[in-house]
């Protein structure tokens, strides 16, 4: 679990999609933000391409970036995550997927694969977290979106840093990430409420200086 902990602390998650404010090709694009962001020390990345700003309607060009983007997590050390889509990250050689309520339930995912996976599922009201708190099949919850965000064509309301709390006072001990409209300033606040880290998507993508955005995110 210290392992999951420490994966969390800074979880970069992106897809093309979120690199078109960018000149130039959006794949490319992510790869070149990627690099500095594994090389400022992000502990994660999730492979979050979806949308009608996507590759979605190309899996072919797909596929290829979520395999260069794997290979850059590989180099750097650090867990390459897909969303949603199991075969992707089945065929791949994921370290681990990332699941919504509604999604492809844990267990069968865990039966598709043949070996060990991370698993970490979405987590939005007090009852999906306690309804799984004691599962072995999950290895973390993402909670969210904390604030309002745009990163998600349509994202569920607003839980509130206040929720992090609730949950761990309601007895949720697995490692929580929280997300949704995170920026520099909000990390510590997150973590002190029971957060173990914090994921973002576009105050990396968007940033100017990714290396000192990634190092006040860690506090260092």
């Amino acid at each position: 679990m210290n392992d999951i902990k420490k994966m969390l602390s800074l979880y970069f998650v992106a897809g093309s999609q979120d690199c078109r404010h960018l000149a130039g090709n959006r794949a490319e694009n992510l790869i070149y933000i990627l690099l500095q962001a594994l090389e400022s020390g992000i502990t994660c990345f999730q492979f979050r391409d979806k949308g009608r700003f996507s590759l979605e309607q190309d899996p072919a060009a797909q596929k290829l970036l979520a395999i260069r983007c794997r290979d850059l997590c590989r180099r750097y050390g650090v867990p390459f995550i897909v969303n949603d889509d199991v075969e992707l990250a089945l065929a791949i050689g994921a370290d681990g997927i990332h699941v919504g309520q509604s999604d492809m339930k844990v267990k069968e995912i865990r039966a598709k694969s043949d070996r060990t996976l991370i698993v970490g599922l979405s987590v939005n009201k007090l009852h999906e977290a306690l309804a799984d708190n004691d599962s072995a099949e999950i290895d973390y919850f993402g909670i969210g979106p904390i604030f309002p965000t745009q990163s998600k064509e349509d994202p569920k309301p607003a839980v509130g840093p206040q929720f992090l709390a609730e949950l761990r006072q309601a007895g949720v001990d697995k490692p929580l990430v929280a997300i949704g409209g995170i920026n520099q300033q909000d990390a510590a606040q997150l973590r002190a409420l029971g957060a173990d880290g914090v994921a973002v998507i576009s105050a990396i993508t968007q940033s100017t200086n990714i290396s000192q955005t990634v190092k006040e995110f860690l506090g260092v």
